[in-house]
């Protein structure tokens, strides 16, 4: 039996799915959606560390609260890389990489006070918004119809959850904004 040749191609050509979008507009875009995914994978551990190691008075409601946001964030996950992928455009191959690309820091401490941890979110929360936010005029630009939708899902969402954490940290006798 004849041993195969190697296929010679480069990875980008062989993984080069077909699309009408411009490829400068490809890279651009799968670029920005591999560093979302890093920081969603990012905020993802974190929010799960502060899910298991929350204590307290509130600590069933936190538990839920931060349970829930982990599993939306978790279910955006696949939906990142898959777009990546559709448009012809390559995303994340290992945590690696995702380190060296991620905006969320981690928070490694042996104590966070359930509050600072709500707050942390909340500030991740935010800032992943807003980094959505520039994503999402680099998608309208190149027409990328698909991508600028679901970062607008995606945005209400990460919205929904700074909204949550605010609420959840702020004094009950507290009036007005």
């Amino acid at each position: 039996m004849a041993k195969a040749k190697p296929d010679l191609r480069v990875a980008s050509d062989r993984l080069n799915t077909p699309t009408d979008l411009d490829p400068a507009d490809v890279t651009k875009i799968s670029e920005g959606l591999t560093v979302l995914l890093s920081d969603l994978f990012a905020l993802y551990i974190k929010t799960k560390n502060f899910h298991w190691h929350v204590s307290g008075p509130n600590f069933r409601d936190y538990h839920l609260l931060l349970d829930a946001q982990s599993e939306q964030i978790f279910g955006i996950i696949d939906a990142v890389g898959e777009r990546a992928r559709k448009i012809g455009g390559t995303t994340l191959r290992s945590l690696g990489q995702a380190e060296g690309l991620k905006r969320v820091s981690d928070n490694d401490a042996d104590y966070v006070s359930p509050l600072d941890m709500l707050k942390e979110l909340r500030d991740d929360n935010k800032n992943l918004t807003a980094n959505m936010r520039e994503l999402h005029s680099v998608t309208d630009e190149a027409n990328d119809v698909s991508t600028t939708s679901l970062l607008e899902e995606w945005i209400d969402q990460s919205e929904e959850r700074t909204w949550f954490l605010y609420e959840s940290t702020r004094d009950g006798t507290q009036g007005g904004h």
